[in-house]
């Protein structure tokens, strides 16, 4: 049944048994050799799949214990709201919420932009003069440090009553600080060497600047777009607690609230989660595509 003449291939001499069991090693290389213990590559999309599934089943576990809690423990609606009942309402009420959500969404990416322009523009000159830092930055940890609902008061006295520029001055104003600190720092924390040999090359300062550290301050921009974009949403629907147009998610949850009707005030809590969750995803997506130009 076995041959034991011997036979030489390009995989090298065989004979007995290993001439049998040639036909399955060769097409099990088909592709090529590969080494002892090495993987085949993920694919992008099952390697998402993949990182995104601890957390799919976590939040699957949490609301299957919520619910259970609720119905076993028979809590009323008062004291807290089965999952189910949450998202009963948010189907129901889906129209409603959409356009609170495009009310509060639409304060927000206009804050963010804002502040986000203001912010790096701003840590230009920072980088640039030095006193400019000693004076400008207590200002801006001040201003940060003063509560939301005194800074909303004091601007919706300065508009009307149905003006939303007071809730994006808060959001820019927030988004500020952030973009702020992460980008000053950037600019200003980069090696010794690479701006010693720039200036070597009798480099100016604007090539600095655009070799080195801008280079050197897009991660940290991106870090800040990452913690700013749910910022800015939380700030946008918080700042209508304190008056303003009634027309968005946080005015909609305080009413809901006051109703009894706390089904529905989760079901916009939700929509300003995914709201949060959709502009954190999208900061993500830029700095992949970023990432990619970067490495072409």
């Amino acid at each position: 049944f076995f041959s034991s003449r011997r036979r030489h291939t390009r995989y090298g001499t065989v004979t007995g048994v290993q001439t049998c069991a040639l036909p399955i090693w060769t097409a099990r290389n088909a592709c090529g050799p590969r080494r002892l213990g090495e993987r085949r590559p993920m694919s992008k999309t099952l390697g998402w799949l993949v990182r995104g599934l601890p957390a799919v089943v976590f939040g699957v576990a949490f609301l299957s214990v919520w619910e259970w809690a609720v119905r076993f423990f028979d809590l009323k609606p008062y004291f807290l709201t089965a999952p189910s009942s949450i998202w009963e309402q948010f189907v129901t009420n889906f129209s409603l919420i959409r356009g609170a959500a495009t009310v509060s969404g639409t304060n927000a990416i206009v804050g963010l932009l804002a502040g986000t322009f203001f912010g790096v523009a701003m840590s230009f000159a920072l980088s640039r003069f030095r006193f400019l830092n000693q004076l400008i930055t207590p200002l801006a940890v001040a201003l940060n440090a003063v509560p939301i609902f005194v800074l909303v008061a004091v601007l919706n006295n300065m508009y009307s009553i149905t003006s939303e520029i007071p809730r994006r001055i808060m959001v820019a104003l927030v988004v500020y600080f952030i973009v702020l600190v992460n980008v000053a720092r950037g600019l200003t924390q980069v090696s010794a060497t690479h701006v010693e040999l720039m200036r070597s090359y009798a480099a100016s300062e604007v090539a600095i600047l655009r070799k080195v550290r801008i280079p050197n301050a897009v991660p940290f921009l991106f870090v800040a777009l990452k913690i700013s974009a749910p910022a800015a949403v939380i700030t946008a629907f918080v700042s209508e607690y304190f008056g303003g147009s009634q027309n968005g998610l946080g005015s909609r949850i305080s009413s809901n609230i006051a109703n009894s009707k706390n089904a529905a005030a989760w079901a916009y809590v939700l929509a300003a989660c995914l709201l949060g969750l959709l502009f954190y995803l999208f900061s993500v997506v830029m700095e992949s595509l970023n990432r990619k130009d970067g490495a072409k």
